[in-house]
């Protein structure tokens, strides 16, 4: 499974880079507004640190960036998805899961242009993109679970269905909105291909209080022994 950083803010995706070894980037609107720049000065900036790593393309280290969630028609997403596309070779584009979107995602894809069809809430609309061969899908996690949702079966349901078809096979499956370690555990035993979560999420994801118990316990070991 590839671990992907939901963040557009620059020093936690290089920090998310050197302590974790991240595979990839994803952003939202939400995510470019919380870095304090403007859109095209976040997204140049996003490219340009790809550029320094070496990174040839979206094989290498995909970046997602979100056209504007305005645009409605597949015409105008279509344009905007253009645009981004010559930003940076590394830049997967993500497109709402709506009719437009839909539309967009599967010409896109005809184009050459690598796309991430995103929220998403259902198998049912996970579908779409495994059928247009968008490189990934973005079923929402975080989201449906603070509104009571059980997600365990939903993402094995995806996983399930694109297993079954080759033509579905080549779609990744990002496990979006991710809060919690636990979630990180349920898109695992799952078998989705990439989960993507902010920074405090992976921190969180690596403490546990019998680790810090059992580094206390072991440094005073050490200290105490002679020599030492």
């Amino acid at each position: 499974m590839k671990y992907f950083l939901d963040s557009a803010k620059m020093d936690e995706i290089k920090e998310a880079y050197e302590t974790f070894g991240i595979d990839g980037v994803t952003t939202n609107p939400k995510h470019i507004q919380n870095s304090g720049k403007p859109f095209l000065t976040a997204v140049q900036d996003m490219a340009d640190w790809a550029k320094e790593q070496g990174f040839k393309d979206y094989n290498d280290f995909p970046i997602s960036v979100e056209v504007n969630p305005h645009l409605e028609t597949a015409e105008e997403i279509m344009k905007m998805a253009r645009e981004l596309h010559a930003i940076s070779p590394c830049f997967v584009i993500k497109i709402p899961c709506i009719p437009g979107g839909v539309e967009a995602a599967r010409k896109l894809e005809k184009e050459g242009i690598r796309t991430n069809l995103t929220l998403v809430f259902s198998p049912a609309q996970a579908i779409w993109a495994g059928k247009f061969g968008c490189k990934f899908v973005s079923p929402f996690i975080g989201w449906k679970e603070s509104n009571g949702e059980d997600c365990r079966q939903y993402i094995q349901d995806i996983v399930d269905i694109y297993a079954n078809f080759d033509w579905l096979r080549e779609t990744e499956i990002i496990c979006a909105a991710i809060r919690t370690p636990k979630q990180f555990v349920d898109c695992a035993a799952a078998g989705a291909d990439i989960v993507t979560a902010g920074l405090a999420v992976y921190k969180d994801a690596i403490a546990h209080p019998y680790t810090d118990m059992g580094m206390g316990r072991f440094t005073a070991a050490w200290d105490a022994t002679a020599g030492n």
